[in-house]
């Protein structure tokens, strides 16, 4: 039997609009913290990153990176680690196979390149969908000050909205960057910004996200 893993992932146009928030909040960077989510190679690989959406991904990425470095926001990585136990990979293995720890993938384990973190970012080990299980990650942010998580990588309907969900949860206001995530198709990607716009946070481009932080 083949083991499961995710599939190759068709090119798509990056979404450009989401429906009107029903909240209106904005990212004040004394506030503001910013996730870059399993951005690893292993993911990324899926894609054809010569196509859309994947470099508008990585410019739009880099650019809110540049911003929140020059404005003191601190920054997070998520990363899975390419040693995992089955058992502590648990229902993982029935969705997703054995993922980065197989083998002929440990190499794809690394962040990409154009985003590799910088000496003083903060590298949370990813074991589940939500950047805040079985991590200190909210005690982290707690620590910092900080109460708002700007929300960017892939996949943005499974890791990326979840956080987003579990941010909502635990009073943390997300900010989920529309054309700085990517997915498994335009649909799914389509309808994490709107569950997100609707249920949990706001979604909003890049372009809206750098004013906001730049001010």
């Amino acid at each position: 039997m083949t083991e499961k893993t995710i599939a190759a992932i068709p090119s798509y146009p990056m979404p450009n609009s989401t429906r009107p928030n029903r909240v209106n909040w904005t990212i004040q960077p004394q506030r503001a913290a910013l996730l870059i989510h399993d951005m690893q190679y292993y993911f990324l690989k899926k894609y054809n990153m010569d196509q859309a959406p994947i470099p508008e991904l990585i410019k739009n990425t880099q650019a809110l990176y540049q911003a929140c470095k020059q404005a003191g926001i601190p920054v997070f990585y998520t990363a899975q680690p390419k040693d995992q136990d089955p058992k502590d990979r648990a229902l993982l293995n029935d969705f997703w196979g054995s993922g980065v720890t197989a083998p002929h993938f440990q190499a794809e384990q690394p962040i990409i390149d154009a985003l590799r973190p910088a000496t003083d970012d903060i590298l949370l080990t990813k074991w589940r969908y939500s950047a805040f299980v079985r991590s200190d990650f909210q005690e982290q942010l707690a620590q910092r000050g900080r109460d708002q998580l700007i929300i960017t990588g892939i996949y943005a309907h499974i890791g990326c909205m979840t956080t987003a969900l579990d941010a909502f949860m635990r009073d943390i206001q997300s900010f989920f960057i529309l054309d700085a995530t990517a997915d498994f198709s335009a649909a799914e990607h389509q309808m994490a910004i709107d569950h997100v716009s609707q249920r949990c946070g706001v979604s909003l481009d890049t372009a809206t996200a750098l004013v906001q932080i730049q001010e």
